[in-house]
């Protein structure tokens, strides 16, 4: 069967900062190649509507696939299925992905029949097994995972082991095309997936029923051997979580003589557990680091959710310029903000060198966040839902908000890309530019022309083709079990050892199973 898989478009952030490759439609597309299936990838971060059209005359595929993980390219997913349909009308035609998972019902309905089905949860082991059925002349709802306008299938699995999944890297057609920063260009790769954190506003460990599995590091290795990109970005939510995993990686990294620059995520507090891994990991290769502070007190911690002190968290910072690494940081903007509170961010923020991020607080599907707040939503276009635009009511007006945003976003992106800060990439810049790489050259340029108060209001003028259903009134008690897309297994679903089951608990604010 010919199987054409399709990432949507760019997202505001992902225009400038980076463009990473479609990991996980590279993985689902590796297990329907397995399968025995003639498999093309098409990436539309890197591609134009006109090349999906022309690939679909040239390819005639059988059965049509959207990685749908980001809520604001729902939309566009379902305009181009429309289009599909009159073009393949006997093709099968499904969604995937992170955020489809918790909108199934109401991205099917949007459709209007367009979409065959969502499927929810880890698509390694559900695809093969829909396009089987599929072929057979099967009813889809006996397919785990899949959600139809007629029924529902029986809940999602997980694939049996990490060890045994390979995204197709060879499917994409522009490789260089992907970067983080001066990572240019980079590649992605899984160590672990999950989360057994449970913070209000990520939908991480919802999806994955507050599970943690990691791949073996023999695994990990032999796929980081595999690849030619010399940067490396490792997709974890949580880096190096369960110590003796990450410094079992880095060994058989050692051991092999394994040369990457290395990009990854984690949290304070694991950074100062695990200082011995992140030691290593500094000398083979890790330059790059991305930690969610999420707040600058600790009230705003506590709405997030996460139990780790101020003090911490600069002694984390602390620990991670000792060793050399670039920190990044996320600060989330609520919508209570006003001129004087952003005005303290920005002086804040100018004090420190870290390079900081600014997001705004939104709920998403699939978050305790959404639940208590999707009610007071000012807008339900998915369009917005990129956690650049306000989606809740601000204290200032909405134009005001965006101006006090972007000018704390402009302060910062100087402070770090301006031409006094550009003396110190001047040299990266030119042996990329040398070696044709121009991701990270070209980000330089584009800030303003991408984050502009005016633009972002004029995206709240746009009249939406398609609205999230409005919402239930807030609720008081969550019950989590409806929060989950795969079942939760309890302490059997994480690969953690004891002492580090007991640092999670100690680190979240409330019990889960």
């Amino acid at each position: 069967m010919r199987v054409l898989a399709v990432h949507p478009s760019a997202l505001m952030y992902t225009k400038v900062f980076l463009k990473l490759e479609p990991l996980g439609l590279e993985l689902v597309a590796g297990a329907v190649r397995e399968a025995g299936h003639d498999v093309r990838i098409i990436d539309l971060q890197v591609e134009k509507h006109r090349d999906l059209w022309r690939m679909i005359e040239d390819f005639q595929p059988h059965a049509i696939c959207f990685g749908g993980n980001y809520l604001a390219n729902i939309p566009e997913i379902i305009d181009m299925c429309r289009v599909l349909r009159r073009m393949r009308p006997d093709a099968l035609i499904f969604v995937g992905g992170h955020s489809v998972s918790f909108t199934a019902r109401d991205v099917l309905k949007h459709a209007q029949g367009a979409i065959d089905c969502i499927i929810k949860g880890e698509g390694e082991t559900s695809v093969p097994v829909l396009l089987n059925a599929w072929a057979k002349g099967q009813t889809l709802e006996t397919v785990p995972g899949v959600v139809t306008l007629k029924g529902e299938g029986p809940s999602p699995t997980f694939v049996e082991s990490l060890d045994t999944i390979r995204p197709a890297r060879d499917l994409l057609r522009h490789r260089e095309r992907y970067f983080i920063g001066t990572l240019d260009p980079c590649a992605s790769i899984e160590f672990a997936r999950g989360c057994p954190w449970d913070c209000t506003f990520c939908s991480a460990w919802t999806f994955y029923g507050r599970s943690y599995r990691t791949a073996s590091p023999k695994a990990i290795a032999d796929e980081l051997e595999s690849i030619e990109e010399p940067g490396i970005f490792i997709v974890d939510d949580v880096a190096f979580v369960h110590a003796e995993h990450g410094m079992a990686v880095a060994n058989e990294i050692k051991k092999r003589g394994i040369k990457k620059e290395f990009y990854l995520e984690t949290r304070g507090d694991v950074l100062l557990r695990n200082k011995e891994v992140f030691k290593i990991w500094a000398e083979i290769g890790l330059s790059y680091m991305f930690i969610g502070l999420e707040a600058v007190d600790e009230e705003g911690l506590k709405h997030f959710r996460k139990r780790i002190s101020l003090d911490r968290n600069f002694e984390a910072l602390e620990y991670a310029r000792s060793l050399g690494i670039i920190v990044a940081i996320n600060l989330i903007a609520d919508p209570n903000w006003d001129r004087e509170r952003f005005e303290v961010i920005r002086q804040w923020c100018m004090e420190i060198p870290e390079i900081v991020n600014i997001s705004v607080m939104t709920p998403y599907p699939g978050t305790e966040i959404w639940h208590r707040e999707a009610r007071r939503l000012n807008t339900r276009d998915y369009r917005l839902f990129d956690i650049q635009h306000a989606v809740m009511p601000t204290k200032l007006p909405l134009n005001e908000f965006y101006e006090e945003l972007v000018k704390t976003q402009q302060v910062l992106n100087m402070k770090h890309m301006g031409f006094e800060a550009l003396k110190d990439t001047a040299g990266i810049a030119a042996r990329l530019a040398l070696k044709g790489q121009t991701n990270f050259i070209n980000m330089l340029w584009k800030f303003n022309s991408v984050f502009n108060p005016k633009l972002q209001m004029a995206d709240h003028a746009r009249k939406p083709r398609y609205e999230m259903e409005l919402q239930p009134d807030v609720v008081d008690k969550i019950d989590r079990k409806d929060l989950y897309i795969h079942s939760a297994k309890g302490r059997k679903s994480r690969t953690l050892d004891d002492a580090t089951e007991k640092f999670v608990d100690e680190t979240r604010m409330a019990t889960a199973p």
